[in-house]
């Protein structure tokens, strides 16, 4: 039955003209449910731009560090990212909030307004009373994620007169301690917008995790950046089904989270009440998930120094991680003939049965990060702040493990 059902997929994806938009997974997720009482913030970013950096912003009031499409010299939009007071936002495009007029960009605003947020903005009540004072029409369209260094999290949906609060600490509006969107708002028009399967999978995901406690940055990366299961379907590819000797190794991507146009994901990992806002963790995969690493960020000491694998290499238009990931992305993606080809992906590199695929490749180096990089925070939230010298060794000993990774694994 499941080998019918994909193939009957497999037909209709491969006859329709796949229209790619900026579709997005995300979640708040309350310090209440989390194994370490911080909150915690996903974007997993889906967008034609598919070359994505970090910059570091000086702003206005607060400076702030931010993905941002890669070439862009002072980027007017930013998509996720963290700032000096602790306060973090990152945003879906929602697709039935609004009746866009012709000429009107759907969601024109929603980057700006992050930009601008993250430099006038230093907790959840700030950011509402950003949104009510903002000139209307403010051209917003998005279902907008936030936690702040006091213990706040919330996610907003937002139009171009008005917005809906839901707070993630509140069992009224967040009964299991999160709150889960894709492309679609829940106060906006039923059944229009997009994503409806990939929040079926995330919530899926996310319930019983919220339930013990087992919601980390790893666990997010590994379990929702890195999912290939459709629940419509009853399907999960890692169970092997569609690996050889079963079958080619190939299959259509369809509302998997993961998709083709899946530029970067990143979790910020807030802190508790009464830390200091320096201590929020970044970290960010840029690229392709399944076949990039994690690398951790902190604002204090960015103007000197990021890992330069997540910065836009100099004369070019593309980050260190962004161009290996692109390398192994286009052969996943390889199969390129006639119209909806684009969605035929070789799940077979990504993941088989002899544990060779780029996915499984590079699961233990990501580990290695975790394993380098939690004993030396723990460490710093303990002393209460950040030892920028020791960030800065860190990050040189992360661009040059993952580098040298790359190099052994795929010749990159």
């Amino acid at each position: 039955m499941k080998k019918l059902i994909a193939s009957c997929l497999l037909m209709v994806a491969a006859s329709l003209t796949v229209t790619k938009t900026d579709a997005c997974t995300s979640a708040v997720i309350s310090g209440k449910v989390t194994p370490d009482g911080r909150p915690l913030l996903w974007k997993h970013r889906d967008t034609g731009a598919l070359q994505n950096s970090v910059k570091y912003f000086s702003g206005e009031k607060y400076a702030f560090i931010a993905v941002v499409n890669s070439g862009e010299e002072d980027p007017s939009d930013v998509w996720v990212g963290t700032n000096s007071a602790g306060f973090s936002v990152m945003n879906t495009q929602s697709y039935n909030l609004v009746q866009v007029k012709e000429g009107e960009e759907r969601g024109e605003a929603n980057g700006r307004v992050m930009r601008r947020a993250l430099e006038v903005c230093a907790t959840v009540a700030d950011f509402k009373h950003f949104l009510d004072t903002i000139s209307k029409p403010s051209l917003i369209e998005a279902n907008f994620g936030v936690i702040d260094a006091q213990g706040g999290a919330a996610m907003f949906e937002v139009d171009y007169y008005k917005y809906t609060f839901f707070d993630a600490n509140d069992s009224k509006d967040a009964p299991c301690g999160y709150i889960a969107r894709s492309n679609f708002s829940f106060t906006g028009e039923v059944n229009v917008g997009a994503g409806y399967v990939r929040y079926m999978q995330e919530d899926k995901l996310l319930m019983p995790a919220s339930a013990m406690k087992k919601i980390t940055p790893a666990w997010i990366f590994n379990e929702l950046s890195r999912s290939f299961a459709n629940p419509l379907l009853g399907i999960d590819l890692k169970e092997g089904d569609y690996n050889r000797p079963k079958g080619t190794g190939w299959f259509v991507e369809q509302d998997f989270i993961p998709r083709h146009e899946s530029a970067s994901s990143v979790v910020i990992q807030g802190v508790k009440k009464g830390e200091k806002p320096e201590l929020v963790t970044m970290w960010t995969v840029l690229g392709y998930p399944p076949v990039s690493v994690a690398v951790p960020l902190w604002l204090k000491g960015a103007e000197k120094q990021l890992p330069s694998l997540v910065l836009t290499e100099k004369g070019k238009q593309a980050s260190g991680m962004s161009k290996r990931t692109t390398v192994l992305l286009d052969k996943v993606y390889a199969y390129d003939q006639g119209m909806g080809s684009n969605r035929y992906m070789n799940w077979e590199l990504l993941y088989n049965s002899d544990k060779t695929g780029y996915m499984q490749s590079l699961a233990p180096v990501e580990e290695r990060v975790f394993f380098l990089t939690e004993p030396r925070l723990d460490e710093w939230r303990e002393k209460g702040s950040l030892d920028v010298r020791q960030v800065y060794q860190l990050y040189d000993e992360l661009d040059k493990y993952i580098s040298a990774a790359y190099n052994r694994l795929f010749g990159l």
